[in-house]
């Protein structure tokens, strides 16, 4: 609440400027600062009724708690304070990392992330992310998720009292583009590469890729505990990931992989393994106790199953170099790793694999993720189904 008038507060006088008539003020004192000095505040309005309007909304305001903590406090400092804040242990480490690299390349030191947050509205948001469109560099989805970063941050300052409502709930996005066709190996793709594989010391772990669908993280972090090699099941617990390395003041340019939970509740999952993909674990368990004796002292067993030569953990990074060069070998064209995931996907659906059944040996959140990103890569899937009402229309 305001504390007590001085002398002349209250009162609505008229203002001049260049002695010119611009309208009316009136003050209040709102508290005092750090070191004690009275801190008051002006309202200005057209008419007298206009400027003491203005005041009395922003007495019963604050008697609301209804006001920012903070009238400087700028969209950059606060999404600076809720992410190595409130959000350092909260998040996925490469969430965090996604997250930070976002305001680090679109928010600080930007026009709109200099403004104030009790000045901030929807059209300033507005005319920022029209801004990036307009750019042929930033696509839709760049806008997309700096809103949700933002309106996630909002969130929490509105809780905090700095802001009222929150403006990105009435903005406009941009339409997003259609998603890239998934890429995927044919048959005889699929048969040449495993063929081509047989000195490789990633065979194995290709290979089992291809029979299960786990993705690079889950089966870089795989350990010979999640393998049951009599049942021919694997169990899918963790993931592993490069990050830069956040503390609560800033991310670092070091980085270092890491392990983490997988990407949602049903990535934690259990795999069934084709019997043929079991045999080819067995023989690179085998190939792996060599290599082990080999390395000696400096090999330090984590229990993975597919590490690097002295037993730390693979760096994808560094697989899916290992994957192109293959692919270049075996005289394919290049496809992303995730192909292999779609691949097993896809080989499932030829055989009239459930789509739930798919979803839970992917990991999915949704059957509606599952059926988005596979529906369009079986037209002759979809052209066999039709031709089983032929029978309908014969007279």
């Amino acid at each position: 609440m305001p504390s007590k008038k001085a002398n002349g507060e209250g009162s609505v006088q008229k203002y001049y400027k260049d002695g010119v008539l611009k309208g009316w003020r009136t003050t209040i004192t709102i508290g005092r600062d750090d070191t004690g000095k009275l801190v008051r505040k002006q309202f200005y309005g057209k008419t007298k009724l206009d400027t003491i309007k203005k005041k009395d909304e922003y007495i019963n305001k604050s008697a609301a708690g209804l006001l920012p903590c903070d009238e400087k406090v700028t969209l950059q400092e606060w999404i600076k304070v809720w992410l190595y804040e409130y959000k350092i242990n909260d998040l996925r480490p490469s969430t965090l990392e996604r997250y930070c690299g976002v305001f680090k390349n679109y928010i600080l030191n930007s026009q709109i992330g200099m403004k104030k947050l009790k000045d901030l509205k929807a059209a300033n948001l507005q005319a920022f992310y029209n801004s990036l469109i307009n750019d042929k560099a930033k696509s839709p989805n760049i806008v997309k998720t700096i809103n949700k970063l933002l309106k996630t941050g909002l969130n929490q300052a509105i809780k905090e009292h700095y802001l009222i409502f929150n403006p990105c709930d009435n903005v406009t996005l941009p339409k997003l583009p259609p998603k890239k066709e998934i890429q995927i190996f044919t048959v005889e793709e699929e048969k040449a590469f495993i063929k081509s594989l047989t000195d490789h010391r990633n065979r194995a772990l290709f290979i089992l890729v291809l029979g299960t669908g786990l993705r690079i993280g889950e089966v870089v972090a795989l350990k010979w505990s999640d393998i049951d090699l009599k049942n021919c099941e694997l169990k899918v617990q963790r993931t592993f990931k490069r990050v830069h390395l956040i503390n609560n003041k800033s991310s670092s340019h070091k980085t270092a992989v890491i392990e983490q939970q997988p990407k949602t509740i049903n990535s934690i999952r259990t795999v069934n393994i084709p019997s043929t993909v079991v045999e080819e674990l067995k023989r690179h368990k085998t190939r792996q106790l060599e290599e082990k004796l080999k390395a000696g002292e400096i090999y330090k067993d984590n229990d993975l199953v597919f590490p690097n030569e002295v037993g730390e953990p693979t760096d994808s990074r560094n697989l899916t170099r290992s994957y192109a060069r293959a692919l270049n070998k075996a005289n394919i064209p290049y496809k992303n790793f995730h192909a292999m995931r779609h691949t097993f996907a896809t080989r499932l659906f030829e055989r009239d694999v459930p789509l739930k059944s798919v979803q839970k040996l992917l990991g999915h959140s949704s059957i509606k993720i599952t059926s988005d990103i596979y529906t369009h890569v079986l037209p002759d899937e979809k052209i066999k189904a039709v031709d089983k009402l032929n029978d309908l229309f014969v007279l």
